[in-house]
């Protein structure tokens, strides 16, 4: 059972079981995260944004081109990092275990 470790939007840090094989977002939002994830998965919203630390960044497959286009949609509302990723992009996978995220700003 892949491990994710987070901080939520309020500063609160805590390590969170996820079932293999599903999307980061999903853990994030059922655990009562402030985590939308309005469009289900099809990275069309936005609001499954995190921060993935430095560390964990390089380790994930490289962002697909939708992906990078919303990133880029939602720099008009929220601030961006180089970590920035969207939640609903990320599986997790026995390889993940241990990633360190941080909840993005809800997008006003």
């Amino acid at each position: 059972m892949p491990e994710v470790r987070v901080k939520g939007r309020d500063g609160t840090e805590q390590v969170l079981d996820a079932a293999e094989g599903t999307q980061l977002m999903e853990t994030l939002r059922d655990s009562g995260l402030g985590v939308d994830g309005t469009c289900g998965g099809a990275c069309s919203c936005g609001t499954c944004h995190v921060y993935v630390s430095a560390e964990w960044s390089a380790r994930l497959p490289a962002k697909s081109e939708d992906e990078a286009m919303m990133l880029e949609a939602l720099a008009e509302y929220v601030p961006l990092r180089e970590g920035s990723r969207l939640s609903c992009q990320i599986r997790l996978e026995r390889e993940v275990s241990g990633i360190v995220v941080e909840v993005a700003p809800a997008v006003e």
